[in-house]
């Protein structure tokens, strides 16, 4: 049996990881609130913009503009939105195994995929499996801003403009709930086939400015809005994720003081005895 005062040591080595989970726990709590109102802000607008877009997308020569041309696919990339930071239970985990699974699919017919990684732990599991990073993004994963999304997104134009890759993959959690994360798989590029919304009206239009001009100023932003959903959703399901683990690890500790506590009780009763 240990001595007693080994298991004061271990006891007190406990209480102090149980105040460290219960601090990190709140200190998510109060992130969470601040990032589920940001995605509960954003989703509105990045329909609204995919529905403008499909509007005028659905009665649109694709032609018109690059970003709606489709090419014959022989390079595509993944962009993986992951966390800078652990301690978030399966969040990294449940994202990272789908874009493995996606990688298998797409390379089985595409000979050449990369990644766009953003966050460090997505970074670390992709260069542990010596798979093709072309680009990587960290430091933000937690703090989004629209700045974020909007460099990310230009980037992303100017390299598909040059012919980099044909397709490209976008990877993230969608935020249910702190307890329930959706992985999300969408197609970024090329921008999708529009179909007509409820209450389009048929027939042909006349645009003002020209068609071009209208598709060149919506695209990017239709880009760059669904670059930043992604990314608010990601953080608002990093942190739900977060509070449970911590919330999980408290009640662990808890339970392990209580299973000390008893041990300790008992060794002392023996040595009283033995005394």
């Amino acid at each position: 049996m240990p001595s007693l005062q080994s298991i004061r040591r271990r006891v007190a080595s406990v209480k102090n990881t149980q105040k460290i989970t219960k601090a990190m726990k709140l200190v998510s709590a109060s992130k969470l609130r601040r990032a589920q109102e940001r995605v509960l802000t954003a989703r509105p607008y990045a329909k609204k913009m995919a529905e403008v877009l499909g509007s005028l997308g659905a009665y649109t020569n694709r032609e018109y503009h690059p970003l709606l041309q489709k090419r014959t696919v022989k390079q595509a990339e993944i962009i993986v939105l992951s966390s800078d930071r652990g301690l978030c239970g399966s969040f990294n985990v449940n994202i990272l195994r789908k874009a493995l699974e996606q990688f298998q699919t797409v390379s089985a017919s595409v000979p050449n995929v990369t990644f766009n990684v953003i966050g460090r732990k997505g970074r670390d599991f992709i260069r542990r499996r010596a798979l093709s990073i072309r680009k990587e993004w960290t430091g933000f994963s937690d703090k989004v801003k629209y700045e974020n999304a909007s460099e990310i997104g230009k980037e992303l134009i100017a390299e598909y403009l040059k012919g980099t890759f044909d397709e490209v993959y976008l990877i993230y959690g969608e935020f249910k709930s702190a307890i329930q994360t959706r992985i999300v798989v969408e197609k970024l590029f090329p921008v999708g086939d529009f179909t007509p919304s409820e209450g389009t009206i048929e027939g042909s239009f006349i645009y003002e400015p020209e068609e071009e001009e209208v598709l060149e100023a919506l695209l990017p932003r239709y880009i760059e809005s669904q670059i930043f959903r992604g990314l608010l959703e990601s953080a608002a399901s990093e942190q739900g994720s977060r509070m449970m683990a911590m919330d999980s690890a408290s009640r662990n500790a808890k339970e392990m003081i209580g299973r000390l506590t008893l041990v300790y009780n008992r060794a002392r009763q023996a040595a009283i005895t033995k005394e």
